[in-house]
């Protein structure tokens, strides 16, 4: 999954201007439009997914993941190539400049300058984050991919993405993943308001259908039910 309604089509993230593209009118919870709320929200999410990240080792990384298409290589590029967009789409929210390309990202390539260790990707963009909801960013416009949304829509697109994907990959490696309680009923509420039928299913969809899950599960099994997992998977089936 990504929750990003705006995908990439052609591998590139250039120069352009708010003008030029088009903006998604998603709803955002009102806990979202507060910076120090948002800080809150998305940092220990950001601090468990580094920790989760640094905890993989060689031999997890052929192991299946609750996302269909991916290993836990695969999914790890995935998530860390798509973070390292998301941190740079919130530090320069106008895409005044090139951005990196998610698809090229390949942990398997590292270490690098930028990002010694898989786990700097994460830390790196957690401080991206924290600089831009420092700056003001929630009060405007991010240009996330092929579109623009207010500030605290991209953030609670992120915030989803995340605490889910965060899920699969502690989940495929047999690790722990406890996001705050608030973190989940905020990302659950933003993904309530904007995953439309025609972002679920197989063919190009953004999430698979929806698991059933009882009312009275924990917060976190009903988004991730809502997301199109199955809160009961597990590496073995």
């Amino acid at each position: 999954m990504t929750a990003d309604t705006n995908a990439q089509t052609d591998g590139t993230q250039t120069e352009s201007t708010q003008t030029d593209i088009p903006f998604f009118p998603a709803p955002a919870p009102a806990a979202l439009a507060d910076p120090g709320t948002a800080r809150e929200l998305l940092l220990p999410v950001l601090d468990s997914l580094a920790a989760v990240v640094a905890a993989i080792g060689d031999d997890d990384l052929a192991r299946p993941t609750p996302c269909r298409d991916y290993d836990v290589a695969g999914l790890r590029d995935h998530v860390l190539g798509w973070l390292d967009l998301f941190g740079a789409a919130f530090a320069d929210p106008a895409r005044a400049t090139t951005r990196p390309d998610p698809e090229q990202f390949h942990a398997a390539d590292l270490p690098t300058a930028a990002f010694p260790a898989p786990q700097d990707v994460v830390r790196t963009a957690a401080g991206r984050f924290e600089q831009a909801l420092a700056g003001g960013v929630l009060g405007g416009e991010v240009v996330m991919s092929q579109s623009r949304m207010t500030g605290p829509a991209a953030l609670g697109m992120v915030l989803g993405e995340y605490v889910v994907h965060g899920w699969d990959l502690a989940t495929a490696t047999g690790q722990a993943w406890t996001p705050p309680q608030q973190a989940v009923t905020v990302a659950h509420e933003f993904f309530g308001g904007v995953v439309a039928p025609e972002y679920r299913g197989p063919d190009g969809g953004f999430f698979d259908a929806e698991v059933e899950v009882g009312d009275d599960a924990p917060a976190l099994d009903r988004l991730l039910g809502f997301a199109g997992r199955d809160p009961q998977w597990t590496p073995t089936g």
